[in-house]
C-alpha cells in the first residue's frame, strides 16, 4: 500500500511564539481513514493546514504521494488534497451553488462539459442534486457544509482533509453528515472532537495535546480509554456508542 501523507519532525511556531506542534510524525496510508482529535489548542486544525501547503513549518517536513511539499511541488499537491474548512462561510464566495462548486474544475483548466459532470457528481455525492441555482447564503448551516464538502471534490482530490465537520449541526445534520463521510471515495482524514463521527468513520485515532502526539492506534483500542481521553479533555468517561463503527 502506497503512502498518502508522511510527516516528519513536524514542529510550526506562530508569529506570537506559541508552539502549535512539536517533533510530530506519522504515516497516513492510501485508504486509510485517519481521526485526529485532541483538545481545543492541541494543533490540530494547524496540522491539517500542513497538508496542502497553507502553513509552511520551518522545521520537519511533509510528504503528499511521495512527493514533498515544496514550491514547485505545490500545485500539484494542491490538487490532490482537498482541504474543507470548519466554518463553510470560509470556502462559499459566489452567487451560486453551481458557481461555487464549479470554481475549482474551471481552474483547473477543464472545459464546459466536464465542469458540469463534475459539479453534478459532487453535488449527488453530498445529498445536494437539484441546488445548482440557490444561493449559498441562503442555505442552511449544514446545507452549506454540504456544499462546501462538494467544492472540494469537484476537483476529485485523493485525500479528503475535514476540520470539524459535524460542528454546529444538529443531531439529524450530524448523522447525515456521517454517512455522507462513510461514502466518499477517499483517503479520509478528519479533526474532530466529535467522537462518535471518528467511531464511524475511522479505524485509527492520533490524539494531539498541546502539540504533542500522545497517542497513535487503533481507534476502538484509543476510544475504549475513557481514562486517556478524560485526560485530554475528551471523555468524562464513556465512550462513543451511537453509532455503528466501520466493520
Amino acid at each position: 500500500m502506497a503512502e498518502a501523507i508522511r510527516v516528519d519532525c513536524l514542529s510550526f511556531k506562530y508569529p506570537d511564539g506559541r508552539t502549535a506542534l512539536e517533533s510530530v510524525s506519522f504515516v497516513v496510508q492510501e485508504g486509510e481513514n485517519i481521526g485526529i482529535v485532541g483538545p481545543n489548542g492541541a494543533g490540530k486544525s494547524t496540522l491539517l493546514l500542513h497538508f496542502n501547503g497553507i502553513l509552511r513549518a520551518p522545521n520537519g517536513a511533509v510528504k503528499v504521494l511521495g512527493h514533498p511539499l515544496t514550491d514547485s511541488n505545490l500545485k500539484y499537491i494542491r490538487s490532490k488534497v482537498g482541504l474543507v474548512f470548519q466554518d463553510p462561510d470560509d470556502q462559499l464566495f459566489s452567487p451560486t451553488v453551481f458557481d461555487d462548486v464549479a470554481f475549482g474544475p474551471i481552474n483547473m483548466g477543464h472545459d464546459e462539459a466536464a465542469v458540469r459532470s463534475a459539479v453534478t457528481r459532487a453535488l449527488e455525492l453530498v445529498g445536494m442534486s437539484g441546488s445548482e441555482t440557490r444561493s449559498p447564503h441562503h442555505l442552511s448551516f449544514g446545507e452549506r457544509k454540504r456544499i462546501a464538502i462538494a467544492t472540494v471534490l469537484a476537483t476529485s482530490p485523493d485525500l479528503l482533509v475535514l476540520d470539524e465537520p459535524t460542528a454546529g449541526l444538529d443531531p439529524a445534520g450530524r448523522y447525515a453528515m456521517i454517512e455522507i463521510l462513510r461514502s466518499l471515495p477517499a483517503t479520509i482524514i478528519v479533526a474532530s472532537h466529535d467522537l462518535d463521527l471518528v467511531n464511524a468513520l475511522c479505524r485509527r485515532i492520533i490524539l494531539l495535546d498541546s502539540g504533542h502526539m500522545v497517542a497513535d492506534g487503533e481507534a476502538a483500542r484509543i476510544l475504549a480509554d475513557t481514562t486517556l481521553l478524560a485526560s485530554h479533555g475528551l471523555a468524562a468517561g464513556t465512550p462513543p456508542r451511537s453509532i455503528v463503527p466501520l466493520p
